[in-house]
């Protein structure tokens, strides 16, 4: 069983709903902290909410301009311009689209020469911004956060680290379908990075995400789960569709 102070758990009726609620909460944050620092994922999950934020600063409803964002991760070898990088995926289906400051958007280089310079770089930048106010993330099918992968144990802090054949397949649409193109590494931001944010929230949907959320629940700490360590958070929050909280509903 989960411990005190473990996720709380939101069911949406489905992913759109789901979106645009939080969407909606985020408006409202920035409106009482307009300066708010955020983390952002990259993957299929977010792109609805992207599309939402996006509508509501068109509306007027949210005003980026003083927010400052960090994104989680970057795949390796690969500069920020290449077509499969997080870099480009996030400059198209958000930064671009809404009124962030360039100054204010922190990235990972997945071009760095030097990977232990490039992640101490980061961790600084979020010290000196003052830490993350609000993380969101996604959830892979094998329980990862970031590109913290399974393991016998987990990095505290950004670090490079070698990809499963598992996320390089899940990651191959960025790639043209082929998963020899896939890096086989990425720089992602730690355990204890992630777990230092003031507010975190999860956002799974869809069926294929029903088990691991049960495991992130139910299930023991372990870094062969990372996403388990979210159940020591004092503030985490699970934004689910009916369909990855098909196995945990009668607990919502």
């Amino acid at each position: 069983m989960p411990i005190p102070g473990s996720p709380r758990i939101t069911v949406f009726p489905n992913d759109e709903i789901a979106a645009r609620t939080l969407a909606s909460r985020i408006a409202e944050r920035v409106t009482s902290k307009p300066d708010l620092v955020i983390g952002l994922p990259t993957g299929r999950t977010p792109v609805r909410l992207y599309a939402e934020l996006e509508r509501l600063c068109g509306q007027g409803r949210i005003d980026f301009s003083r927010v400052t964002t960090f994104n989680l991760d970057e795949f390796l070898g690969i500069g920020s311009d290449h077509p499969g990088s997080f870099r480009t995926f996030m400059n198209e289906h958000f930064f671009t689209r809404v009124n962030l400051q360039t100054d204010r958007i922190h990235f990972l280089s997945g071009a760095a020469r030097d990977c232990a310079a490039e992640c101490a770089r980061y961790e600084q930048e979020i010290a000196a911004a003052g830490g993350i106010d609000l993380l969101l993330l996604g959830l892979g099918t094998n329980g990862h956060i970031g590109f913290n992968e399974p393991a016998a144990t987990l990095e505290g802090r950004t670090h490079r680290v070698t990809l499963t054949p598992e996320t390089r397949r899940a990651n191959a649409a960025l790639f043209g379908g082929d998963v020899e193109a896939v890096p086989k590494e990425a720089l992602s931001m730690g355990m204890a990075t992630i777990l230092q944010a003031r507010a975190i929230v999860l956002i799974a949907t869809g069926s294929a995400k029903a088990s691991v959320v049960d495991r992130l629940l139910r299930g023991p700490i372990t870094p062969e789960l990372p996403a388990s360590f979210l159940q020591t958070h004092a503030d985490c929050e699970l934004v689910l569709d009916q369909a990855a909280a098909e196995k945990v509903t009668g607990r919502a």
